[in-house]
Order: C-alpha cells, then sequence, then structure tokens
C-alpha cells in the first residue's frame, strides 16, 4: 500500500465520523482511531456521576422515614401536638446530600455526644460530599438531646441530624 493510498484512507476516515477502522493485508496491517468519538463519550461519564448521586437518596429515602417518623414529622407545625416532646427542641438539618460521620477521623474523637452543651459555630459533624469533607458547625447555643444519623450513612438536603435543647 502506498503512502498516499494510507493518506487517502485517514481522510476518509476522518470525514466518515468512524471511530475505529482496522485494514489488513498480507504484507500490513493498519488501524485508525479518530479522536471524535473519544470526546463524545466523555459527557457521558458527566452524566454517569448525578446518577451516582442519587443511588444514595433512593436507600437512605424509605429508612429516613421508618427510623425517625418524630424528626421528619416535626419539621411541619401541623403535626407538632403528636409529639410535644420534641416540639420544643430546635433541629439541626443538613445542608447538603452527602456522607454523615460525627468525627473527623475513625481514630479521631466525636465531635459532640448526647448530652454535650454546644454553641453557634462549633462543628457538630462532618458531610461528605463528592469527596469534599465540609464541617457543619451549629447555629444555635443549648444541649445536644438526640442524634438522629448513625455515623457513616448517607444524608438528604434538609434531613434532621440533631436534636438541640436551646434552654
Amino acid at each position: 500500500m502506498k503512502l498516499n493510498e494510507i493518506q487517502d484512507l485517514i481522510k476518509f476516515v476522518s470525514k466518515s465520523g468512524v471511530s475505529e477502522v482496522e485494514l489488513e493485508t498480507k504484507e500490513i496491517k493498519i488501524v485508525i482511531k479518530t479522536t471524535t468519538k473519544k470526546m463524545e463519550s466523555a459527557p457521558m461519564m458527566y452524566q454517569q456521576m448525578p446518577q451516582q448521586m442519587q443511588m444514595p437518596q433512593q436507600v437512605v429515602a424509605a429508612p429516613q422515614m421508618q427510623a425517625n417518623p418524630v424528626a421528619s414529622n416535626n419539621d411541619t407545625k401541623a403535626p407538632a401536638t403528636t409529639s410535644d416532646d420534641d416540639s420544643k427542641y430546635i433541629t439541626i438539618k443538613s445542608p447538603m446530600i452527602g456522607t454523615f460521620y460525627r468525627s473527623p477521623g475513625p481514630d479521631k474523637p466525636l465531635f459532640v455526644n448526647v448530652g454535650d452543651e454546644i454553641t453557634a459555630g462549633k462543628t457538630v459533624c462532618i458531610i461528605e460530599a463528592m469527596k469534599l469533607f465540609n464541617e457543619i458547625e451549629s447555629e444555635v447555643k443549648g444541649k445536644i438531646v438526640k442524634i438522629l444519623v448513625n455515623d457513616a450513612t448517607p444524608v438528604e438536603y434538609d434531613q434532621p441530624l440533631f436534636l438541640v435543647d436551646p434552654s
């Protein structure tokens, strides 16, 4: 095969939009790969990222409603009459979707425990979102009454994390 025939083949492949062509004869084997298809496949990888983030949401949705019916009902004003004990508490909620951690590391002490006094600005937990660890600070002063989420579990946006007694 002559050089000008190979060049013509390369031009034909690039114009046709084919991502790969393989030609084999007795004396030579030619494989031509174009980058146009590879560039088109990159957005598909970006589309898969949100799908991975949605998976924990689907897994958490049912257990959250079963494990914490009082906390989820406490978010609205109307059902407060069913749970007078929790109505006096302030709820610290998740500001984002991610994974909830009670300590900065596996061998580190917990940020807060039930019964601990907290002040505004004190870190109460970490939420990992897309490999970033975000410290969640309390906006209220009071005493931790209840921790509503288990360590290293996925949380949703606006999900209750802690109950705080402001008195």
